[in-house]
């Protein structure tokens, strides 16, 4: 038996290294709901991808540049779906909660005559998720970035960027508590 989940833990490694941009060592994806675009998705050393999370990094906006890029210590919760058409950036020891969105990007819904689905992929802006941010429960981050060291609240909705070491909540998500670096405390906004 031992054997045999050793070939299979092979198997997948070797599986892992070939389709991505590249992967990182003690990296674990615990079976992936979808992988697109995985040349243009970079994983760090020590992540770890729960159960059945969605990456993605498609240039549905003809963008340049298309990457998804899952930095060091990152721990991704269980049905996240995180989608990149620009870029979207994960720096070191994220932590998300389970059912969290990611994305760079919207559908457009500028024509009423056609349906949404039908329309064109709009780019809103590059998300970078700094480095030891917390996104909890079922949150969302579309085309907006969040500082580092910052604690986004359950259910919230990321659509403006949040500053390092804040505190937000809310839909949309809005800063209501802020570290204080001269005084060492987190004040209420």
């Amino acid at each position: 038996m031992k054997v045999s989940r050793l070939f299979s833990f092979i198997k997948t490694v070797t599986y892992y290294t070939l389709i991505f941009k590249g992967i990182g060592v003690k990296s674990v994806l615990k079976s992936p709901l979808k992988i697109d675009g995985s040349k243009r998705i970079l994983i760090g050393n020590s992540v770890y991808i729960a159960y059945k999370t969605w990456l993605a990094a498609v240039p549905l906006t003809d963008s340049k540049k298309c990457e998804l890029i899952i930095g060091d210590g990152c721990k991704i919760g269980n049905f996240n779906h995180i989608y990149s058409t620009g870029s979207v950036i994960l720096e070191p020891n994220v932590l998300t909660a389970d059912k969290v969105y990611i994305s760079d990007n919207l559908h457009s819904y500028k024509d009423i005559k056609i349906p949404i689905w039908q329309q064109p992929i709009k780019q809103i802006g590059n998300v970078v998720i700094g480095e030891g941010t917390w996104l909890g429960e079922n949150v969302c981050v579309i085309g907006a970035s969040v500082g580092k060291q910052c604690v986004i609240g359950a259910n919230s909705v990321v659509t403006k960027d949040i500053p390092d070491y804040c505190v937000a909540v809310g839909s949309p998500a809005k800063v209501i508590k802020r570290y204080n670096t001269i005084k060492g405390i987190w004040e209420k906004e």
